[in-house]
């Protein structure tokens, strides 16, 4: 059953994450995990892969170059199931807060860009992945499946959270409104790339982006990004040109009204801290008085979506089971045919000449 009548406090933060070093990422994304909950919020939202930082250096360059940060940011990746996740998880137990944290996941040999949501109580509720990595993501991140088009229902409302350009997804957009999100947790990088050349790379557009989830689906966005400082330059760029590309900066933190309005003065593009706004649910039901695009503003018998949200995992009936007594079995089988195939070589070796004789006796 979706309501509208509770009242919640939320925090978006905006900072540069501790380049390629998840154990000082963990530190400070707990400090402010904990200055959150003292200033009374029950959510704290990340910035999109927060956790080792975002991988700014594969824009820069050849692959050829970038392989030279790969092996470090993979070993600074976080597993879901880790003791650094399982930090994370303490801290928000410990704050009785709500955290969704973007960050780097390693399953197995492949890399994510995941956002997990981790309750009050310290649950890991669900661990989501981009569906979709944007341009050169694509060579360094796997992809994620319809089971990651979710909305939680959490005691502070109904909340979803996508990744930075997933929110130009019209159709991955219409998934999430169609389970009646009523915050949505926004993940971003911070947004100085290429300036001013490429003005897709630009605040402004993600600002558009990001307002437009809010006023389309009638959502509360708090929408969190990461900075970029002289350490991150200091790190990825080797070149004076390499500066110039990644510039400094970037930050662009919002929490927006269902209505497309600010809730909360933005912060300075260079500056680290945390935003807050309180929220009032019942703001949405007035905006969806006038346009719900999953209810009465809408005509599915002329316009649907096909949604398949089941996980699609790469093996199907898993590995058979073998017991010990069929190991001994096929180790015995083994053995047995390694003996036939030698004795089989050396009868051929054997009658090898007598057959080269029998050749040379027809031949002449």
């Amino acid at each position: 059953m979706v309501e509208y009548t509770a009242l919640t406090k939320v925090a978006a933060v905006q900072a540069e994450p501790a380049w390629l070093d998840v154990d000082a990422g963990i530190e400070k994304s707990i400090g402010y995990i904990e200055e959150a909950a003292r200033n009374g919020a029950e959510l704290v939202a990340f910035p999109e892969l927060f956790i080792p930082g975002y991988p700014w250096y594969i824009w820069l360059d050849s692959q050829f170059w970038v392989m030279q940060f790969q092996r470090r940011y993979h070993e600074n990746s976080i597993t879901v199931d880790g003791p650094h996740m399982q930090r994370l998880q303490k801290a928000a137990a410990d704050n009785n807060i709500t955290v969704v944290m973007g960050y780097s996941e390693r399953g197995g040999g492949s890399l994510f860009m995941s956002q997990a949501t981790i309750g009050p109580d310290g649950t890991l509720i669900k661990n989501r992945r981009k569906l979709k990595p944007t341009h050169v993501e694509r060579s360094m991140f796997g992809e994620g499946n319809g089971s990651d088009l979710v909305v939680l229902d959490l005691p502070i409302g109904r909340v979803g959270a996508l990744n930075c350009w997933e929110h130009f997804q019209t159709l991955t957009k219409y998934a999430m409104y169609s389970q009646h999100e009523q915050i949505h947790v926004a993940s971003w990088p911070s947004l100085q790339m290429f300036k001013p050349d490429v003005h897709t790379f630009q605040i402004e557009v993600g600002d558009l982006a990001t307002r437009m989830y809010a006023v389309e689906g009638q959502t509360f966005v708090v929408c969190s990004t990461s900075v970029v400082g002289e350490a991150a330059q200091e790190l990825f760029c080797d070149t004076e040109l390499k500066r110039q590309q990644m510039g400094i900066g970037g930050g662009w933190a919002r929490i927006i009204g269902p209505d497309g309005k600010d809730l909360v003065e933005p912060l300075a593009e260079d500056e680290e801290g945390i935003l807050y706004a309180e929220l009032d649910l019942g703001a949405i039901a007035l905006t969806k008085f006038a346009a719900d695009p999953v209810g009465h503003y809408s005509r599915p018998d002329v316009l649907s979506l096909n949604f398949n949200s089941a996980p699609t995992p790469w093996v199907h009936g898993g590995a058979p089971s073998v017991t010990p007594r069929q190991t001994i079995a096929h180790e015995a089988a083994g053995d047995a045919r390694l003996a036939l195939e030698d004795e089989l070589e050396k009868t051929l070796e054997e009658g090898a000449p007598l057959r080269e004789t029998g050749n040379l006796s027809a031949r002449s």
